[in-house]
């Protein structure tokens, strides 16, 4: 269904208005962005991710732009609009989708559940049904998990790591024999070329990722973004800073981890505590 617009012709959607406006100033005023950032004393490339609605910015940077353009209040109101919209959290879902497929390398920390690259249909069932999807919709969202799996296949897949902490792998599936086929999917995609699995033991204490899954991505432009969530919102994290210091702790965590090979051998065990099918 098309976007319904306003008679203004501008977009009703919270998120997208505010970058509306923002780029309807700026381009009414004749300044660039690097003019603005220099005026306003903020990194030009923020108001450049703000008129794209990658980003919302600070309630203290709506407030500098009312100012800066004259609109008392107006600015910081579309501001507060857009912050408090939940449909933003599926955007800037749907944002991540398409950077993943443009990723040209990937790497990944699960806290508690598989990342959705090494789910198998049995698996992606149970995580969703948990998180309270069911009938038409709930098959709906196994089939497009299915599809992301393509990501890693071929011999034009990007390089992909992920670290599974070793509570991932203690929590099986209701299921024994979708467990079991689970535990097999891993060991076989772990066995790909460009796929490095590792696994973080349980016994190496608090690391500064304990609380977060997190997916980084590269992209073709040499940036790095992370994706971080929990079971009930995920949040896309461009800006280079807080992308940063969540690499660091990556490093860190990695550096805990066992080997691959060691990892192979854990994830094989697991099988064989695993009970076959009767």
């Amino acid at each position: 269904m098309p976007q319904r617009r306003a008679i203004t012709g501008r977009s009703q959607e919270p998120r997208q208005r505010f970058a509306e406006e923002l780029r309807t100033l700026r381009a009414a005023g004749g300044m660039s962005l690097r003019q603005l950032g220099e005026r306003l004393g903020w990194d030009w490339s923020l108001f450049g991710k703000m008129e794209k609605g990658e980003t919302l910015g600070s309630p203290e940077v709506a407030q500098a732009l009312d100012q800066h353009y004259g609109t008392p209040g107006l600015l910081l109101a579309l501001w507060e609009l857009a912050a408090g919209d939940h449909t933003q959290f599926r955007e800037r879902y749907r944002r991540y989708m398409t950077l993943e497929a443009e990723a040209v390398s990937l790497w990944h920390f699960a806290v508690s559940v598989l990342p959705g690259l090494l789910q198998t249909p049995g698996y992606a069932r149970e995580v969703l049904a948990a998180g309270g999807l069911e009938g038409r919709e709930l098959e709906q969202q196994v089939e497009a998990r299915m599809g992301r799996r393509e990501l890693l296949e071929g011999k034009d897949a990007p390089p992909f790591r992920t670290i599974l902490s070793e509570a991932v792998l203690r929590t099986p599936l209701r299921d024994a024999t979708e467990w079991r086929q689970q535990l097999e999917y891993v060991v076989q995609v772990a066995e790909r070329p460009k796929v490095t699995m590792q696994v973080l033991p349980l016994n190496v204490g608090l690391h500064g990722l304990v609380n977060a899954t997190v997916m980084f991505l590269r992209l073709a432009d040499s940036r790095t973004v992370a994706y971080t969530e929990n079971g009930y919102r995920g949040d896309l994290i461009e800006e280079n800073a807080p992308v940063e210091r969540l690499q660091r702790a990556y490093d860190a965590m990695r550096d805990l981890a066992f080997s691959p090979a060691e990892s192979r051998k854990f994830v094989l065990a697991m099988l064989e505590e695993t009970p076959c099918e009767p």
